[in-house]
């Protein structure tokens, strides 16, 4: 009779999981936070723990970037990553505003012996003519999303490489400046 060996028990988790490791620097790990949804928009805004001092809404930053030493392209990537933010909230919470009114003056428009099903056939005709009536605006918003999202990511991502490159021609420099 041969006897096979019996399986290792699982790991015991432990306070480091794998996906908290870090393993080519050891600089302290960065967590954002995710707020309450909002009440209209229903999006959840992201609180940035690295983010910079937020600016006002709709106003372009006062200042060259080239004013400022350091990282400039950094500071412009966390910038333009708010702005998005600002972007989709602002975009949503219009939509959504508009939406709940129109739906509100629907249902108030019917008179209050309508049946369930009637309700039901007046909210399906406004939703297939509020589809029809926000297209071109919706395709709109996405296409400029999807602009400005991108152009972030790509930002982000030389950020993410100038870091990376900076680490390994300068890891004395980087050490010293940490400790």
């Amino acid at each position: 009779m041969v006897r096979l060996p019996l399986p290792h028990p699982p790991p015991v988790p432990t306070a480091r999981t794998p996906s908290s490791i870090r393993y080519f620097h050891a600089s302290l790990s960065r967590r954002h936070l995710v707020g309450p949804p909002d009440p209209i928009s229903h999006l959840r805004p992201v609180i940035y723990d690295d983010a910079p001092p937020p600016a006002a809404p709709r106003v372009r930053h006062p200042y060259s970037l080239k004013e400022f030493t350091g990282n400039t392209r950094e500071y412009q990537w966390k910038m333009q990553r708010q702005e998005l933010d600002a972007f989709n909230h602002a975009f949503w919470l219009d939509s959504n505003s508009r939406f709940y009114a129109a739906k509100d003056a629907v249902l108030q428009s019917l008179p209050e012996s309508a049946t369930a099903e009637q309700r039901e056939h007046a909210l399906s005709a406004f939703y297939a003519r509020w589809v029809a009536q926000e297209r071109a605006r919706l395709d709109a918003y996405s296409e400029e999303w999807r602009k400005r999202n991108w152009s972030t990511i790509l930002l982000g991502a030389r950020v993410r490489y100038q870091e990376f490159v900076s680490r390994l021609t300068n890891p004395v420099r980087r050490g010293q400046e940490d400790g």
